[in-house]
């Protein structure tokens, strides 16, 4: 009886049992269902990406009632604020591009999901949804519909852990036996010794080899025929089709020459080459996971939160220290760290970081607040309900809100090398059998073999992620935090530098700061210290160290107007904190320079001003004398040009000086440089900066251990290192300059490897240890070059 395949899920359907739909094939009523809710939605082109990608939808009627119950909800949910939730699904069925294409537009599918975007190595899918429209049962049965179902197990929610995968840990045990004890049986067909018992015996040894490559071959193999058996099915040719190929014949070839008697056969090459491939594949996954580990857990960024212990003191931790009971203090535009209790009165809460919603919510006393949001208004307290993530960070860092779309080079390098490595591959190894076969049938099987084995383009594709991970490493132990490896290439590009004044290349730790108007009462300086004690700009954070210690009251309103000053009502009396126009001082200064000041009013009557005499960061006058030789530089302020003559004497003369600028001005200023087909770095302190960093083709947001944290930079900046920016920009340069002597490398072992294969030269043994080789060797001179460039005198 004739079959043929479902057009959804590919499997083969008897002919009596097909169900045709529009011109098409199905082989049963959800695979015809789920074409139908495609092609109502205009998702057809689902099928173009893979040929029969989708799985057979299955019956789960009841299966998950569960979530209507809001307790269980709760745990499974990453977020839920008034209308807006995301949750974190593990989706097992992720298989393909095309699942990854539809799980992208469930938005499509269902009003009521906003955005969904699909983690591919974990297979796992994170959804940001309304759920006044739609419900996280509702989701979950959309997605067992269209064959991806959802594995929600509440064991994992509660404590947090995952199952770690360790069948490559089995596999390699598996192979290491038999290639060992393998190997152990062949020495005395090695030695070709003639001795009565080993001839008498020479048939079971043979046997026993042929029964423990069994295991080898079967198992711990069989990871490369699941790869080249999906990669021929999705018409993608990956480097596992001339392995698995390679391994086959071989076994093959032995299997015959035994049966024979014609030899031992090959047994012993294979066992070593699984050993060897599988011992080169855990390498390269162990180190992938120490550059994650590192770039996690490993304090990635330089932020602080001020904790207030018992005693009612208040100092300033790393928000890595943050524990669960602990009471935190967060000030004006600071971000939520942590998931915790509201303690103070109300709070506005903006989620824009988490959801992309700019909407602020107002919490009550006693409300839940969540990790990622950013207090808007007057100093809050809280209190810790969960230890800080840095993962979390990591990842509302990486969210797609904050993403800027740049081309990656060197990954399209690699791409298209992989995807034509291994057809080339496969003719020259035919092509090598095709001419050995009419001289020595032997030398032609070990030649086939050889080439298929030694070429290795892991090598190639490991170069540049590997690269940009161990580079991404170093900067971070030396406090520059990148958010991905892209960042490296785009800051390899820069041309002009644009940095912000105050708070970037001023430092908020020293500062002269002197008083020049009426007698402050001690009423007075009350209110002032407890108005600046919600704020996180530089000039009032130094202002509130500046003044004395005072007892703690209760602010009734707090505006903290960007690039203007404070607003704020205490006890019934208006408090005006910031610039002479904003608080509309009466004194006109026309005799001198305009200063850096911040001008008091209180209940409409002009106090006074504070004066700053700005401590410039150390070492700001050579890092501007060397990277004016190579970047056009300019410095952009908000502040009025009372600095001018100072910053003139102390940068290049042919750094451009710009003043009065506010928060949108700076952005347009990013704009307009870019119109003119420069590649802009922004520096900035992430407050009033924020849109020039994002318009910027490199954000760098310097941090003075304040939790004022930027997700629209691409880097963090300890601002105990600014004086090393010039440093971190030639070890981007560096970086670039080893993928591609990595790259010439890999080239050249492959093509000294096939030379050797191809002129039977290269047993496949030998082959099949030079593989992993050729991966650690090119790990190593990553590793050795960019430690070297990195303690290198690059300056």
């Amino acid at each position: 009886m004739s079959e043929q395949s479902c057009f959804h899920c590919g499997l083969e359907i008897p002919k009596d049992e097909e169900i045709n739909f529009d011109e098409k094939t199905f082989c049963c009523t959800g695979c015809k269902t789920v074409y139908e809710i495609f092609s109502l939605n205009d998702l057809t082109c689902y099928y173009d990406f893979e040929k029969s990608p989708g799985a057979t939808p299955q019956d789960i009627k009841g299966k998950y009632d569960f979530l209507d119950n809001e307790s269980i909800l709760a745990k499974v949910l990453e977020f839920q604020e008034s209308n807006t939730s995301i949750v974190s699904l593990n989706i097992p069925h992720i298989h393909c591009s095309s699942c990854i294409w539809i799980l992208e537009n469930l938005n499509r599918l269902n009003s009521g999901i906003s955005s969904s975007q699909v983690n591919f190595p974990e297979k796992r899918v994170r959804i940001t949804f309304n759920s006044e429209i739609v419900s996280l049962k509702e989701i979950a049965y959309l997605l067992s519909s269209i064959g991806y179902e959802p594995y929600i197990s509440l064991e994992n929610y509660e404590t947090g852990k995952t199952k770690v995968d360790r069948s490559l840990t089995y596999k390699l045990g598996v192979a290491f036996f038999c290639f060992g004890n393998i190997m152990l049986l062949s020495f005395p067909e090695y030695f070709e010794m003639k001795e009565f018992w080993l001839d008498s015996y020479k048939p079971f040894f043979r046997l026993l080899i042929f029964v423990l490559a069994l295991p080898s071959f079967f198992y711990s193999a069989s990871g490369y025929y699941v790869s080249a058996y999906k990669s021929i099915k999705s018409g993608m040719l990956n480097i596992d089709i001339p392995i698995a190929l390679g391994i086959i014949v071989m076994f093959i070839r032995s299997t015959y020459d035994m049966l024979m008697d014609h030899g031992p056969g090959f047994f012993d090459s294979l066992a070593s080459l699984v050993f060897f491939m599988l011992l080169g594949k855990m390498f390269q996954i162990k180190t992938y996971s120490f550059l994650s580990f590192e770039r996690d857990f490993k304090s990635y960024f330089p932020i602080a939160v001020t904790r207030i212990n018992s005693d009612a003191s208040e100092e300033s931790v790393p928000i890595y220290d943050v524990l669960k009971g602990n009471r935190l203090l967060i000030r004006n535009q600071e971000l939520i760290p942590v998931d915790g209790i509201l303690i103070s009165e109300k709070a506005e809460i903006d989620y824009s970081f988490v959801t992309g919603e700019a909407v602020p919510i107002t919490k009550k006393s006693g409300d839940k607040v969540f990790a990622g949001g950013k207090q808007i208004g007057k100093v809050i307290e809280m209190e810790v309900l969960h230890s800080v993530s840095q993962s979390y960070l990591t990842q509302l860092w990486s969210n797609e809100v904050f993403q800027k779309k740049v081309q990656q080079k060197h990954k399209t390098i690699t791409d298209a090398i992989s995807r034509y490595f291994t057809p080339i591959l496969l003719l020259i190894a035919f092509a090598g059998f095709g001419y050995w076969i009419f001289i020595d049938a032997n030398t032609a099987f070990n030649v086939f073999t050889a080439v298929l084995i030694v070429a290795c383009p892991c090598a190639l594709a490991l170069t540049a992620p590997f690269t940009f991970g161990n580079i991404l490493r170093i900067m971070g132990k030396q406090k520059m935090y990148l958010k991905n490896a892209l960042v490296i290439e785009q800051l390899d590009k820069v041309d002009t530098i644009v940095f912000d004044k105050t708070g970037t290349i001023t430092t908020n730790k020293k500062s002269n700061i002197i008083y020049e108007g009426t007698n402050i009462s001690d009423d007075n300086y009350l209110l002032i210290k407890n108005v600046l004690r919600g704020s996180n700009h530089p000039l009032s954070r130094m202002l509130y160290d500046f003044l004395p210690e005072n007892k703690r009251i209760k602010i009734d309103d707090f505006q903290e107007i960007t690039g203007k000053g404070i607003l704020a009502v205490v006890e019934g009396k208006e408090i005006k904190i910031g610039s002479s126009s904003f608080v509309e001082s009466p004194v006109a200064e026309v005799s001198e320079i305009e200063r850096t000041a911040l001008h008091i009013k209180i209940d409409n009557l002009y106090l006074g001003k504070f004066v700053f005499q700005n401590q410039y960061r150390e070492g700001l006058e050579k890092l501007f004398a060397t990277l004016s030789k190579e970047y056009n530089i300019k410095v952009l302020s908000g502040d009025n040009d009372g600095e001018r003559n100072t910053l003139e004497e102390i940068l290049p003369n042919n750094t451009e000086l710009v003043f009065n600028q506010k928060p949108e001005q700076k952005l347009e200023f990013i704009k307009g440089l870019q119109s003119q087909g420069k590649n802009v770095m922004m520096v900035g302190d992430g407050l009033n900066d924020a849109g020039a960093l994002a318009q910027s083709n490199v954000g760098i947001s310097v941090s003075e251990n304040v939790n004022v944290f930027s997700p629209a930079c691409d880097a963090i900046l300890d601002a105990g290192v600014f004086s090393k920016l010039n440093y971190f920009l030639k070890l981007s340069h560096k970086s670039i300059l080893i993928i591609k002597m990595s790259f010439t490398l890999s080239l050249l072992y492959n093509v000294v490897g096939l030379a050797f294969a191809v002129t039977g030269n290269l047993n496949p043994l030998v082959a099949a240890i030079i593989m992993p080789l050729s991966t650690i060797t090119i790990v190593s001179f990553v590793t050795i070059m960019s430690n070297y460039f990195s303690k290198s005198n690059l300056d």
